[in-house]
Order: structure tokens, then C-alpha cells, then sequence
């Protein structure tokens, strides 16, 4: 639904008191924490730039995404939805977009240009109000909406369970003997809330770190 109150957006100084909060309560964070530092408020524009890259992401590296993202970008100009509904699946598979994830990206461009879908309507609304909004579009997934609103509206507390970073991680932090199930993931997010977004920061930067 969509709230009166503009819903919450992390920033820096609310990043490192929710690091500190989540460190008080689990000691496993806590180390984190002491080791490397509060993590850092990494963010992307809000905007259909930002969630065509993540679409581009999906189920490949972060490089070899950014990889397909520039070329688009150097190729389309200006990068807007009537550009990339213009050049259709076929000009995308041209730059080297795979055909699925070129009809997902078509298929943003048309639900933005259609009215479908209102990026800015998704700021004032709640987190699973705008998941709602985003999952309803083919190719835009529970994992492709949670890192957007994580990373482009900086929300607090939402959880991206199908990460694999996090997956990895929360398995050498956690001293766990199998790799997590999302079912298992999601029951030890939730002694994180309402910061689970800051606890999978926390977890992103010991990943990278390592």
C-alpha cells in the first residue's frame, strides 16, 4: 500500500547505529562489526537504469553483468524505456544480451512506458507493496525486487534469502555444516529485524573482504 509517511531509507549515521544494534544482539555480527568496521551505505539511483542492471545480474557476476549493462548503455542513448522498447528483444541480443533476460528487459520498458508500473509510486510504498509491484512484471523475481529496494530505496529491513553471497556467508559466520536453505536463512534473518538489510551489508562486506 501506498503511505502518507514516506517509509524508511537508511542513511549513514542510521547504518552505523544499526550495525551497532544488531552487534549487541549477535555475537557473530558482533565480530564482523570489530573486525572490518560498519559496512559501507552502498546504493543505486532509484530508476529504471538501475533495475535493468539488476535484471542483468540475475544468476551471473556482478562484472559480468555490468559488463552486458555498459555496452547497452554505450549502444542505446539515451538509456530510456522508449529507446529499449525501440530496439526490441532482437537489437538486445544483437549487444549480447541472452534472449531471455532481453524480452525481460523489453517487457520493464513497455510496463513503464504502458503505466504498469510507476517507479516513483514504489518510493511511498511499503516493502511488500512495492515487491508486489515489481514481481507482477515477467523476469523480476523475489531476489531482482529485494536488492532494489535494498540497494536503490535503501530500505532496512528487507532480506534477500536467495543471494548466494549471503548463502556462503552465512554459513562460514554461522559455522553452519550445509549451505542454508532459504526456509533456514529466512528463520536466521529474523532476529535481525527491523535491520536484516544492514545485517546482509554487514555479511556483503565480510564476503568481499574475504
Amino acid at each position: 500500500m501506498i503511505s502518507s509517511r514516506r517509509p524508511p531509507r537508511l542513511d549513514a549515521a542510521q547504518l552505523r547505529a544499526a550495525a551497532r544494534h544488531l552487534g549487541a544482539r549477535d555475537g557473530d555480527l558482533l565480530a564482523l562489526l570489530r573486525s572490518q568496521g560498519p559496512p559501507p551505505l552502498w546504493g543505486r539511483p532509484a530508476g529504471f537504469r538501475t533495475l535493468i542492471k539488476i535484471i542483468l545480474e540475475q544468476q551471473v557476476s556482478l562484472a559480468s553483468g555490468a559488463a552486458v549493462y555498459r555496452r547497452l548503455e554505450e549502444r542505446i542513448q539515451p538509456f530510456t524505456p522508449e529507446r529499449v522498447a525501440g530496439a526490441g528483444v532482437s537489437g538486445l541480443r544483437s549487444l549480447g544480451v541472452t534472449r531471455q533476460k532481453a524480452d525481460y528487459c523489453v517487457h520493464l520498458a513497455e510496463a513503464i512506458l504502458g503505466g504498469r508500473l510507476d517507479l516513483d509510486a514504489l518510493r511511498r510504498m511499503d516493502d511488500s507493496a512495492a515487491s508486489a509491484a515489481l514481481t507482477r512484471l515477467k523476469g523480476i523475481g523475489p531476489w531482482t525486487a529485494q536488492i532494489y529496494l535494498l540497494m536503490a530505496l535503501r530500505r532496512p529491513d528487507v532480506w534477500p534469502s536467495g543471494d548466494l553471497a549471503l548463502v556462503r556467508t552465512i554459513q562460514v559466520v554461522k559455522r553452519l555444516r550445509r549451505s542454508p536453505s532459504p526456509a533456514r536463512m529466512l528463520t536466521i534473518a529474523e532476529a535481525w529485524r527491523p535491520y536484516r538489510a544492514v545485517a546482509a551489508r554487514m555479511l556483503w562486506q565480510h564476503y568481499l573482504a574475504r
